[in-house]
């Protein structure tokens, strides 16, 4: 440690001295800012200068002008042929024949392959025989139920026992409840009232005879005489005694009572005599058969009884077919039933040959062959070993059409007939037109848009067409002519702004330097105006704007990053 130095008590003490004061630096400090703020406002005001000279050169100036405006919707499409066809089949086999190649044209229904179906021709054999074993079934099961119809209706007939002849029943064979067959006798009718005796005439005097012509019988033995009837005149003569030609005549009397079938008698007809007498015969005898086979449950007759013609005298019991009718009818509808099914498979069959043979269905020129005679086709490998799924593929370049999509807010003003402008991407500076041809209601929607297809058909010869390069399948970008509006004042469509109501950019009052150039962008003003119709540059200015006005048009590729990077 320092060692202090004692200061004597008599020495006098020396005044202490001040150190000076120190300097204030803030003054200086306030200038050294002052000067930098102003060189910040210089920079800063010069690049204001440069950002706004920047800006101004964002907007490009444009005049509203008299425009001849058309009205269009455009839009992508690809060209088609007027129609097209892919030859296949799905049926496999070898091909027989091909009579084409590739360049040909072909007509409709011409022959294009001609595939081996020998297979289905004998299915096809198979098939006809099948149906003529179910035609032979169909007419067994008719034949059999048509006979057990007409078996009940004649049972029906034939269960009444009705009398064959007028008279008296002399005998008796059956009773009541007796269970006999069909032809068995049931009782003997014998008519006693009316006698016939049939006699031989002279064949001159008989020809002049009729039936109904009275006649006189004489009763051989009681020279009785009875009053009767020619009934029956033969129809040829006979050579009687000494060769004389005769002809039978049969005379029928009332029998008096006194009359037998042993009883003889002559006639005279007209004063004309028979050439001998005869014998008489009752002129009704007969003998009752059942028709029918079964129980005999009622006869209403005894012996000595007398009866008409058709009387019914009993019945016999009812037999019930229907069940077997039933049964019969039903095994005819199944025989038709099968008859028609083996029709069928016939059809199907005879059908299948069409498959075999593939024609074209429209006429045109062939684009691809794929395959020739001699070739397998097999439609379920083709695509997987590498070949065509099609056969060959035929081409109608008669005309082209294509189809282009259209939004649905324009698809209101397209109609049929109306003309069409396009250009191929692929043909630098060709444009071809067209007319619109159908416009389909049919749209497609996609993400909330729907668009509808509209067929457009090109006009000229399609192969004069792909002669001068327009083929199908090229890009298209059509124009659909819907108005042709006129001459009209209009702007650039980019010019328009979009707010509550379209407005343009018009230059104010000190925008522009003495040039006429944009010089301060802030000072453009905006103008609202009112608008018609347009094209995809064009729109038509209603109200809001005189033709020469200058509007500006946003630059979209100079932006505010230009000004920002002058800043």
């Amino acid at each position: 440690m320092a060692q202090q130095t004692a200061t004597p008590a008599s020495a006098p003490e020396k005044p202490k001295l001040q150190a000076p004061k120190k300097r204030r630096k803030w003054p200086k400090r306030l200038l050294i800012l002052a000067v930098a703020v102003g060189v910040i406002v210089f920079a800063f005001s010069r690049c204001m200068s440069s950002g706004v000279q920047s800006i101004s050169g964002a907007y490009l100036p444009t005049q509203a002008a008299m425009e001849d405006l058309t009205v269009a919707v455009t839009g992508p499409g690809t060209i088609k042929p007027n129609d097209s066809y892919k030859a296949t089949t799905l049926i496999k086999g070898e091909i027989l024949s091909a009579p084409f190649e590739e360049g040909d044209t072909v007509s409709k229904d011409a022959t294009l392959f001609t595939i081996d179906a020998s297979d289905v021709e004998n299915a096809v054999k198979q098939a006809q025989t099948a149906v003529e074993q179910a035609t032979l079934n169909v007419q067994s099961a008719q034949l059999n139920y048509d006979s057990l119809v007409r078996n009940r209706n004649d049972n029906v007939k034939d269960r009444q026992v009705k009398a064959n002849g007028t008279g008296t029943i002399t005998k008796l064979y059956v009773d009541p409840g007796d269970t006999i067959s069909a032809g068995t006798p049931i009782a003997d009718i014998l008519d006693r009232d009316n006698m016939e005796l049939e006699l031989p005439f002279h064949s001159v005097n008989a020809a002049a005879f009729t039936i109904g012509q009275a006649a006189t019988v004489t009763v051989s033995g009681t020279a009785e005489t009875l009053t009767g009837a020619i009934t029956k005149i033969a129809a040829t003569d006979a050579v009687g005694p000494g060769g004389a030609l005769t002809r039978n005549v049969t005379v029928t009397v009332q029998n008096p009572g006194a009359l037998s079938d042993a009883s003889t008698g002559s006639a005279t007809v007209n004063g004309a005599a028979s050439a001998s007498s005869g014998t008489f015969r009752y002129a009704e005898s007969t003998q009752l058969i059942a028709k029918y086979s079964g129980e005999l449950s009622t006869l209403n007759i005894k012996e000595g009884d007398h009866v008409t013609e058709h009387q019914i005298v009993g019945e016999f019991k009812e037999v019930n077919i229907q069940d077997q009718i039933d049964a019969a009818a039903i095994s005819l509808s199944n025989a038709r039933l099968s008859l028609r099914n083996a029709q069928d498979s016939l059809e199907r069959t005879q059908d299948s040959l069409e498959d075999y043979i593939i024609t074209s269905p429209i006429e045109g020129t062939v684009i691809e062959k794929n395959y020739k005679e001699g070739d397998n086709y097999d439609p379920s490998t083709a695509s997987t070993s590498g070949a065509s799924a099609f056969m060959a593929v035929i081409y109608d370049m008669s005309r082209l059409t294509f189809d282009i999509n259209v939004a649905e807010k324009d698809i209101v003003r397209v109609q049929v007939g109306q003309s069409v402008t396009f250009t191929a991407d692929a043909l630098d500076g060709a444009s071809f037109t067209g007319v619109v041809e159908k416009v389909n209601i049919n749209g497609t929607t996609q993400n909330g848009n729907t668009s509808y297809p509209v067929t457009v058909a090109v006009d000229g010869n399609g192969a004069d067409l792909a002669q001068q390069g327009l083929l199908p399948g090229m890009s298209v970008s059509a124009s659909i002519i819907v108005e042709e509006v006129g001459t009209v004042l209009c702007i650039p469509v980019d010019a328009v702004q979009r707010g509550e109501t379209p407005f343009v950019l018009v230059a104010g009052a000190g925008a522009l330097d003495e040039n006429g150039n944009l010089a301060d962008f802030t000072k453009l003003e905006q103008r609202p105006v009112e608008l018609g119709r347009n094209s995809d540059e064009y729109i038509e200015v209603l109200s809001g704007l005189t033709e020469g006005e200058t509007v500006f048009i946003p630059n979209a590729a100079s932006s505010f990053m230009n000004a920002m990077m002058g800043m």
